[in-house]
């Protein structure tokens, strides 16, 4: 007698994953990201010119005199990697011959061209008309747009920005900027677009910046608030981004800081923590600073950890890299060329490491943080290079604990997920015992 066929329970259906909760600024943020692909994706059609640059330094404002486009290869490798495209980018630029010490964000976009440069958003990015390069303590941009001309053969120009060896700026370093914006960049930006410049347009768009600028230091030093109603680092990230990509001194990033800036001071006003893709952080734990870009491929994952322990960044040099708003700089309108300049010498990234060890303890201090925690991004050397210095350095002149966790801007390869959780969960477990040590002191 044959024996009777044992049917499985039926599978219980997958339980679908819950809706990314966000503040309307961050919504209002992805609809702007999204436009810029579009109008980038139109603009040849339209009859304007696209000029390709980078986050540090840019001078966007500037570049919206000629009635260019804008786009920054950075901000389409990370948008790739948080829609978990650029694993895929990163291997055929391998394959294609990059090493893979290479920083990822340039594999990432060169893999994008050469799969026939689809954007982001599925739409085709032309290709650009001018590559403006503002040097900026980074090396690895000078062979990136080296890379990319070798494809589209495009005009290229260079604004060299002197490092701050000696952490200051000196009146030599400003004038040989404003001589490169003024003889060269300006001139190639003319011959291109086809358009004058009018430094009247500037000084417009410029009063716009200021603008934004205000509202956007007002919604990060909210942090210093108990509980803070934001998240430093990964909600960071929302308010950075019109500010630094394509919208700085467009009536819209104004628009939009202004929306943020009344959305966080309701929550301070109501004493509510920040928002985070599962919602509200109720209860607050742990205040820490971080240095060093996020994960972009596990970003939601990696915030995740943050908040399951009730661990807040209040502060982070990460949402520095375009601006170093918070200790002062605004672009003036009064002297648009000069303040141009200056905003490209100060950029987090030509600080020297003195100076980023005194921003880190100030933000300590400041912020009322535990502690600091580094994360190290395995192919970026212009953030991952002194970190260690860093860490002993911070520990030793504000007597908070350091750690690090190690991961990547969008390869997913480097990104381990248990490794990074218990390094973090060990952390502030160090964080708890020297809590309860100083209280019997």
């Amino acid at each position: 007698m044959s024996t009777p066929i044992q049917m499985m329970p039926p599978a219980a259906p997958k339980k679908p994953p819950a809706p990314v909760q966000k503040e309307d600024a961050m919504w209002l943020q992805k609809e702007m990201i999204n436009r810029n692909y579009h109008e980038l994706g139109v603009a040849h059609d339209q009859g304007r010119k696209i000029c390709a640059t980078f986050v540090p330094g840019n001078l966007n404002e500037l570049v919206m005199c000629f009635d260019m486009a804008r786009s920054l290869p950075e901000t389409n490798a990370l948008q790739n990697g948080m829609r978990k495209k650029s694993g895929k980018f990163i291997m055929d630029a391998e394959r294609d011959g990059h090493s893979e010490d290479v920083c990822t964000y340039v594999k990432s976009d060169l893999g994008m061209l050469l799969n026939g440069a689809i954007g982001p958003t599925g739409e085709p990015l032309p290709a650009p008309d001018l590559l403006l390069l503002s040097y900026t303590g980074c090396f690895t941009f000078m062979k990136w747009f080296e890379l990319v001309r070798q494809k589209y053969g495009c005009e290229t120009v260079m604004l060299h920005v002197p490092y701050q060896g000696d952490g200051r700026v000196s009146k030599a370093m400003r004038d040989y900027v404003l001589k490169q914006i003024t003889r060269e960049v300006i001139p190639a930006l003319e011959r291109v677009s086809g358009v004058k410049f009018d430094i009247d347009r500037l000084r417009q768009y410029m009063r716009e910046s200021v603008k934004a600028e205000e509202d956007l230091v007002r919604v990060l030093q909210s942090a210093k608030n108990r509980p803070s109603p934001i998240d430093g680092y990964f909600g960071a990230v929302y308010y950075i981004g019109p500010m630094f990509t394509a919208f700085r001194g467009a009536p819209e990033a104004t628009q939009f800081y202004s929306v943020l800036r009344q959305e966080i001071d309701e929550r301070v006003r109501q004493g509510k923590g920040p928002i985070t893709p599962d919602g509200e952080l109720t209860e607050e734990k742990y205040r820490l600073v971080v240095e060093g870009p996020p994960n972009w491929t596990s970003f939601r994952d990696f915030w995740k950890m943050f908040y399951d322990e009730g661990a807040v960044v209040v502060a982070s040099t990460y949402a520095k890299v375009g601006g170093v708003y918070d200790f002062g700089f605004r672009h003036d309108p009064d002297h648009p060329l000069e303040s141009l300049a200056e905003y490209c010498l100060g950029c987090y990234t030509n600080l020297n490491f003195p100076q980023r060890v005194d921003m880190i303890c100030r933000y300590i201090e400041d912020y009322q943080a535990d502690g600091l925690l580094i994360n190290s991004i395995k192919s970026c050397n212009s953030f991952s290079a002194g970190q260690l210095l860093i860490l002993r350095e911070v520990e030793k002149r504000t007597g908070k604990p350091a750690a690090f966790v190690e991961s990547d801007l969008v390869d997913p390869r480097y990104f381990s997920a248990a490794n990074i959780k218990n390094r973090l969960e060990s952390y502030l477990q160090m964080i708890k015992q020297k809590r309860a040590a100083a209280a019997v002191h």
